[in-house]
């Protein structure tokens, strides 16, 4: 199998889990999905009956034998392409290519992910969504396809959403406008539509940028998780649109479906088949009490290692009392990564290894 062209957002429009995105959508879609072309003679969907993959016949005649017996031939362009090869009412035993054949390779998860989010839009009928933005399936921000694959919407489960969304206020924020300031109470949880904004902290009586966020970001999640007081500022450096989260709907909606607690027992057991404990304290406490293999990412430092730490690993945050370490897996598991909070902490358990 040999490297195609990219598909273009027409052909992905043919096809039928796709029908109805918008060309938005489907231009963004075309980015990631893949192409392969087979030579005449090959088996265009080895290794891929059972995958996590649809295969989607561009150009070219194949073969499809079926399991109960029988043969039938799929050409490229008629409407037996709409669907894909390999999900078929009729079990397939294996496929020809009759001719060099094109096909499109698309991730069964993506091709879900849109399908649900398309339905959500669609059965909106008071138009909450179009309220918090003018297309809801637009490419970009929360709701960009890389945004729905590994954020926030991404750990919920899919009946969650709609309701989710309804209670999510969209505000317009003019540039140099502080939208959180250091010392106040946590009142709501931001994402970012569209804009550009500053995270800063006063050190020394000088205020220090800490980090800049854009279109498709969270902030405000630290305050409200640990139930602390904001630790730093955030002013726009553009105007934009903001959607926000009242507390008691963060809590209820977010906090507790992505927080997935682990007593000390089940997770040294995690540990043992390979996860590793993520230490979310200071670099003098990690120090002086660490448990065997942590990595040490403080707690004002989790922004900065998302690029860093691997995602398909698995992670056990903990801190002393599990307050830091709860914002911290918060923090991770809204963009995607498989974290577990340490119930209660260090101070909730006895750990003799500790050292």
């Amino acid at each position: 199998m040999a490297s195609a062209q990219r598909a273009t957002p027409q052909q992905l429009a043919a096809l039928a889990p796709l029908a109805g995105l918008s060309a938005e959508r489907l231009a963004e879609l075309a980015e990631v999905a893949q192409t392969e072309r087979v030579q005449r003679g090959s088996d265009p969907l080895a290794g891929r009956l059972q995958g996590g993959h649809s295969v989607f016949l561009l150009a070219g005649e194949v073969l499809l034998a079926l399991q109960g017996g029988g043969t039938l031939v799929v050409v490229g362009g008629s409407e037996d392409t709409r669907h894909a090869l390999n999900r078929r009412k009729e079990k397939l035993a294996r496929a020809k290519a009759i001719t060099d054949v094109e096909l499109l390779i698309i991730d069964d998860d993506l091709l879900d992910i849109l399908a649900t989010w398309d339905q959500v839009a669609a059965s909106d009928p008071e138009g909450t969504i179009a309220r918090l933005r003018g297309d809801p399936m637009r490419s970009s921000g929360p709701f960009s396809l890389g945004s729905l694959r590994a954020g926030i919407f991404a750990q919920l489960p899919a009946a969650r959403i709609d309701d989710l969304l309804r209670r999510f206020e969209r505000v317009k924020v003019a540039r140099g406008d502080t939208v959180i300031r250091e010392g106040d109470e946590g009142d709501f949880y931001y994402l970012i539509e569209s804009g550009r904004f500053q995270v800063g902290r006063l050190v020394g009586g000088a205020e220090v940028m800490l980090a800049e966020l854009k279109a498709g970001d969270a902030f405000g999640e630290e305050a409200l998780v640990s139930e602390a007081k904001r630790n730093a500022s955030v002013t726009a450096l553009a105007a934009g649109y903001l959607l926000r989260l009242n507390r008691n709907h963060f809590n209820e909606m977010l906090r507790e479906p992505l927080l997935r607690r682990i007593g000390y027992d089940d997770a040294s057991e995690r540990v043992r088949r390979g996860a590793l404990w993520l230490d979310v304290r200071y670099p003098s406490e990690y120090q002086y009490d660490k448990l065997p293999g942590a990595i040490n990412v403080p707690l004002a430092e989790v922004r900065n290692m998302f690029a860093v730490l691997d995602r398909s690993k698995d992670y056990i945050a903990y801190c002393q009392s599990g307050r830091r370490s709860a914002a911290a897996a918060f923090l991770f598991a809204q963009r995607g990564f498989k974290v577990w909070l340490l119930q209660g902490g260090l101070k909730a358990v006895e750990r003799p290894e500790i050292r």
